[in-house]
């Protein structure tokens, strides 16, 4: 192989990929919709991205089908010019989980599935990992702090850290050796159909682990693990199962606690990004290193040095009288989590969520949800539904959510156009940007109206 082609190239997911063969040498080029701070980046790096649905525009270097893969995301329409080319060229056509799943037959694959938090769990134990002497390489769906991508390279390293996303079956490509699953709370269901056949997805998932590897299942799934024989299984949560947190302290803005392991105990664990639902990713994140030949000392270390990650709890302005962040919350769960963490931070201060909905189907099937964990806040600002992939669906608006939070909220419902006049016209105590979808672009506007008032 001389050449990788990615058609979808500024994903998160695909970025990383397509970083990972620049590192090792190979012409990488391919097509994305729109330009963004990603594609840019990769250019950068020595990659060539065009923005023109046009196969006259593909590289000479990427029209021999003997040396050339094809990775296509599947967003992806089947109609789409270019992805045609390659398969009436019968070229070598594989999904980014296709490609992840290689590599989890390559190398140790460390592999993070859960409705939620995966990100988090996931960059955390690639940043243990990577300052252990361990050592990882990490194809993340976030942009860390620590190290400003997505992708983390080793060439000594056996372990790779990968995100096994649930989203069209994606990680039943995997072959992890170890895997930690944070939650199983039914999601996708535009693409499952019904909480069970997702449930049971996940199922499957536990059965791909190689013997001799190990789960690590959160406690009180509702879903049935099925591993292999050979694979030993661990349970793990903030307050029981064989990894757990004990004397935890959240005070002063800063969070400690220690690691209760059937391996080894760790205390004094201090968090680098104090947000209390860390503790319960820390821990899923340091079993999976523990189990992976990381020591109490550096499990210490990554734990305390770990910044975080773009769009998660990230806090863009935090002084004595304001405080701004951004999440990419977007499933009921997620939102719960994220404001019950705001709550005991910041438990005698005003928050106020402005929160954009992501798709039209979760709306429309969990809209109660987002209600009841949104009310947990003093004020819920509502804007319109972001669509993603999917059309419009008759009475499906953010109202559903507005019309059931709780008596004694203060809420609004206003056009995301709107939300920086907005943001001019009030003054905030606390303020959290909550969803997935395109919101998360004003951030640093808001950031600067907020710091300037």
């Amino acid at each position: 192989m001389k050449a990788v082609y990615f058609i979808g190239a500024g994903g998160i997911g695909m970025s990383a990929i397509a970083r990972y063969y620049i590192n090792k040498g190979l012409v990488v080029a391919g097509y994305d919709k729109t330009p963004s701070k990603l594609t840019r980046q990769l250019e950068e790096e020595g990659m060539l991205i065009h923005y023109e649905d046009n196969v006259a525009l593909i590289p000479e270097e990427c029209r021999n089908a003997e040396d050339t893969l094809v990775v296509y995301t599947p967003a992806i329409p089947d109609e789409h010019t270019e992805l045609q080319f390659f398969r009436n060229g019968g070229f070598n056509i594989q999904k980014r989980a296709q490609v992840l799943g290689t590599l989890t037959r390559e190398h140790k694959g460390l592999c993070v599935a859960g409705t939620h938090g995966k990100t988090t769990t996931s960059a955390m134990c690639a940043h243990i990992m990577h300052q252990s002497a361990q050592d990882c390489n990490a194809f993340l769906g976030g942009i860390t702090k620590n190290y400003g991508t997505n992708y983390i390279l080793s060439n000594k390293s056996d372990y790779v850290v990968i995100e096994a996303d649930e989203f069209d079956r994606s990680f039943h490509w995997l072959r992890p050796w170890i895997s930690v699953i944070t939650s199983s709370d039914p999601d996708h269901l535009d693409i499952y159909k019904t909480k069970e056949a997702y449930l049971e997805s996940f199922r499957h998932y536990t059965t791909l682990i190689q013997p001799g590897g190990a789960l690590i299942i959160h406690t009180g799934l509702e879903m049935k693990a099925d591993a292999a024989e050979g694979v030993r299984t661990y349970t793990y949560g903030i307050e029981e199962g064989d990894f757990h947190a004990a004397n935890i302290k959240i005070e002063g803005g800063e969070i400690t606690f220690d690691l209760i392991s059937p391996i080894e105990n760790v205390e004094g664990i201090r968090l680098g990004q104090p947000v209390p639902i860390n503790i319960d990713n820390g821990i899923g994140a340091m079993a999976m290193a523990q189990l992976s030949g990381c020591n109490a000392d550096e499990l210490r270390k990554g734990m305390e040095t770990y910044k975080g990650v773009d769009r998660r709890f990230d806090f863009s302005l935090r002084d004595s009288r304001h405080v701004v962040l951004s999440d990419y919350a977007h499933h009921p769960k997620e939102i719960f989590q994220s404001a019950r963490s705001m709550r005991q931070v910041y438990h005698d201060r005003h928050i106020t969520a402005i929160f954009q909905p992501h798709l039209y189907t979760r709306t429309r099937d969990f809209y109660k949800d987002f209600a009841d964990a949104l009310s947990q806040l003093d004020e819920v600002i509502l804007t319109d539904i972001y669509p993603a992939r999917e059309l419009p669906i008759e009475g499906v608006t953010s109202k559903l959510i507005y019309d059931n939070l709780a008596p004694g909220v203060k809420k609004q419902m206003i056009k995301k156009d709107e939300v920086l006049d907005f943001v001019r016209s009030r003054d905030f105590d606390v303020l959290i940007i909550l969803g997935a979808g395109d919101l998360d672009n004003y951030v640093s506007e808001i950031t600067e109206i907020i710091k300037n008032k």
